[in-house]
């Protein structure tokens, strides 16, 4: 007796063991690469690009362009590939110059064959970086896009003589940003891509700045929430702070726990990887996870009968990887004279969808 009982639960177990096998789900890979300092090699007036120029610091010739341009383009098509089969369906990218750099990019051998459309507005940063979102003209239909300013009354401290120092204010001239709303294979998505103020001048005096940043990006999203409850919205950038920091814990609201994300709520799943010890960028040997995408509480659900959230990853395979030296295991970036990819490892997430026959 108690073999055939035994007996029917294996056969139970087998049988639906097979009829989930037999599910097919869609997959989409959605990333983020800060992908420092993608200039081309033509002066821009007004912004600081003069260390990449020919005769400038990188000596930034028409050649190393073309090889950075290479490498981000390899990085990007392989990104979440080994899950979805295919180069994302959306990329946030920072650190970009112009839109000039993003049409060489998506021309690209392993990018030209996806058909890329770009989403760029030129922002006020000093420096001439930009954000950015490319996506697959075959899966994603842009309904609306916006660039939204940041404007901050950054304080400092100004000497003058005989007077010590005296506070001051000055508009902090930062990146804006991007939002976009559109279709992916029919369903509203809304995406945000963000580069926050830097750590310029210390965590502690810069962060302020970022906290300010946050609290723009979470009234933009509660904006989305108003118009509907459901909205399906993913924030991604470089933050230039962790998971652990105010900006993103205390006024963006995200947290680490999917369950913690209720109606209105936000989950980071990269809570959960820094707490494991892992991170996207490194300095003075400690690990840091400054780039994040961070989802909405309706794509939670595990309801697959529309787009959900599945995982996440952080993408950092050995060719991306400095391999010896001093800085092993660092990403690879531009040293020596010779052009690497990029100071951040690119971070990724899977949305997926119940395919019905």
């Amino acid at each position: 007796m108690a073999r055939a009982f035994l007996s029917v639960i294996i056969s139970l177990f087998v049988a639906v063991f097979a009829c989930a096998q037999q599910r097919q789900f869609r997959v989409h890979t959605i990333a983020f690469y800060n992908v420092e300092n993608l200039f081309d090699t033509i002066n821009g007036p007004g912004i600081g690009d003069d260390d990449y120029l020919p005769w400038g610091r990188e000596a930034w010739t028409g050649s190393k362009y073309k090889q950075k341009l290479a490498n981000i383009a390899q990085a990007l098509s392989d990104i979440g590939s080994n899950e979805s089969r295919e180069s994302p369906a959306i990329i946030g990218l920072c650190e970009i110059e112009n839109r000039r750099v993003l049409e060489d990019l998506v021309k690209q051998q392993g990018l030209l064959a996806a058909d890329y459309g770009i989403v760029h507005f030129d922002s006020p940063d000093s420096r001439g970086t930009d954000v950015a979102l490319l996506y697959r003209k075959k899966h994603f239909r842009p309904t609306s896009h916006s660039n939204i300013p940041l404007i901050i009354k950054d304080t400092l401290a100004v000497k003058k003589p005989h007077r010590g120092k005296k506070k001051a204010t000055a508009k902090l001239f930062t990146r804006d940003q991007l939002l976009v709303t559109g279709l992916l294979d029919g369903e509203e998505i809304h995406f945000i891509v963000n580069h926050w103020p830097s750590r310029y001048g210390g965590e502690k005096r810069s962060s302020p700045n970022r906290e300010a940043a946050a609290a723009l990006n979470r009234k933009t999203i509660d904006s989305l929430f108003e118009k509907n409850p459901q909205a399906k919205v993913i924030t991604m950038g470089d933050f230039n702070d962790g998971p652990y920091n105010n900006s993103i814990q205390k006024v963006l609201r995200a947290k680490g726990i999917k369950e913690d994300a209720q109606a209105g709520g936000l989950f980071n799943p990269m809570e959960g990887m820094f707490e494991k010890g892992n991170g996207s960028v490194a300095y003075r040997d400690a690990w840091d996870l400054f780039d994040q995408i961070i989802v909405s509480g309706p794509l939670l659900s595990k309801d697959y009968a529309t787009f959900r959230y599945w995982k996440a990853g952080i993408f950092n395979p050995d060719y991306l990887t400095n391999q010896t030296g001093r800085y092993k295991t660092y990403p690879l970036r531009n040293a020596n004279g010779e052009v690497g990819y990029s100071d951040h490892f690119p971070v990724y997430l899977y949305l997926i969808r119940e395919e019905k026959e």
